[in-house]
């Protein structure tokens, strides 16, 4: 046991759960986070009633991005935003060993095993081939440098608040997506959104699901595209993390509650192309999977005991998403629920069978309060599902949680 806690230290510092360095400090991104919150807290469920809703839409989006990148700030220009992208492992740094694009794709899963001087980075190998080729083609347009790469992740990362809000609307009804906007606009998971590359998978396999849930519930011809077009982004979404695979849990749960699988035919033809494309150019999922699989287990796992993380990961997902929206999920489960296939609550149950799964899987042990994010930017909605009278007490907890995480801990992304 004494062995197993060292380990624990070693590998995550005396902040675990969370990954990082106890450094209470204050930056200029602090006011203006101060502000944010204090002004969603205020006026945020009223607008969100009253707004019309593309404006609702946009504005949620741009609210989400202020709350990322004041919390980040508070870190600093240099150490919060610019230097997470610009580290000495990691995308950016593997970029300049790149080649030809064919060669990386056909060569990328050699260099997953450890203990090689041309071994990827862990950032790096554990994800398969997409996530570098993203990096890679930021450089190759003219895109290049740690700037480019953080403002991403920001953007596409943000943009899961935008899409929620759709995907709720589609499912559930628009009174429901407007009572979720101000959880979404000021979720902690924003400290993790700024930045990692975690957020901008998360965005890609948020605008796949909901596509797929306008495809559900529309008709005619822009059913047959956005089905297509989800599957599209829900089959790249796996060439960026293996994890995002468990996105067929809420994409069966949205067919679900539309009552209506034709979708699936399109949404199957979109993912095939992807993996299609991806199998044909060098790189078979599969190969890259076990590679991963074999270098975690014999590596890193095992100053991670499962006897820990098997609720600890759930610890730093409650950091992630907020008091309020743990406490609301409880909400979403019952016979009712489900029987009636409400969409609000069918979805925020398939995100928690999906989280489930991954834990026990054992290969997500640690860190999740950023490798769960794809998932995690769902379950922020939750205390919508709590009365109306207590969304402003939800509001203002959920953002005392981030700001007590972002000044007492120095995350690591």
């Amino acid at each position: 046991m004494i062995n197993q806690t060292a380990g624990l230290y070693k590998v995550l510092g005396q902040t675990a759960p969370l990954l990082g360095t106890w450094l209470p400090h204050v930056g200029w991104g602090t006011p203006c986070a101060l502000v944010i919150a204090l002004a969603a807290i205020a006026w945020g469920p009223e607008i969100s009633r009253r707004l019309s809703w593309r404006p609702l839409i946009v504005g949620t989006w741009l609210t989400a991005a202020a709350w990322t990148m004041s919390l980040a700030l508070i870190d600093g220009w240099g150490r919060g935003f610019v230097g997470r992208m610009d580290g000495s492992g990691g995308y950016r740094a593997t970029v300049p060993r790149v080649g030809g694009i064919s060669a990386l794709l056909h060569g990328f899963t050699a260099h997953i095993p450890s203990g090689s001087p041309t071994s990827w980075d862990p950032s790096v190998a554990g994800n398969p081939v997409g996530a570098l080729l993203t990096f890679v083609g930021l450089d190759r347009i003219g895109l290049g440098g740690p700037v480019w790469a953080s403002t991403l992740c920001v953007v596409v990362g943000s943009s899961t608040a935008a899409a929620v809000l759709i995907t709720l609307r589609a499912l559930g009804g628009e009174s429901t997506a407007r009572q979720a906007a101000p959880f979404v606009a000021l979720g902690p998971v924003a400290i993790w959104i700024a930045v990692s590359a975690d957020a901008y998978f998360a965005g890609v396999a948020a605008w796949g699901l909901t596509l797929l849930a306008l495809a559900a519930t529309g008709a005619g011809r822009f059913s047959t595209g956005a089905s297509v077009a989800a599957g599209l982004l829900l089959g790249f979404s796996i060439y960026l993390d293996y994890g995002l695979v468990l996105m067929a849990i809420p994409a069966f749960a949205v067919l679900m509650v539309a009552r209506n699988y034709y979708p699936l035919v399109g949404a199957i033809v979109g993912a095939l192309a992807v993996v299609a494309t991806f199998t044909g150019a060098g790189f078979w999922w599969f190969d890259g999977l076990s590679l991963l699989r074999h270098r975690y287990l014999s590596g890193i796992a095992m100053n991670r005991p499962f006897a820990y993380w098997s609720w600890a990961n759930f610890a730093s997902l409650i950091c992630a998403i907020g008091l309020p929206a743990a406490t609301a999920l409880r909400r979403a489960f019952g016979t009712s629920a489900l029987r009636s296939r409400r969409g609000f609550e069918c979805i925020m149950i398939a995100f928690v069978v999906v989280l489930v799964v991954a834990d026990v899987s054992a290969l997500s042990k640690a860190e999740t309060e950023r490798i769960w994010l794809p998932f995690a930017v769902w379950l922020v909605a939750a205390p919508a599902l709590l009365p109306r009278r207590s969304h402003r007490f939800c509001l203002g907890a959920q953002a005392v949680g981030a700001l007590l995480i972002n000044s007492l801990i120095l995350t690591t992304w």
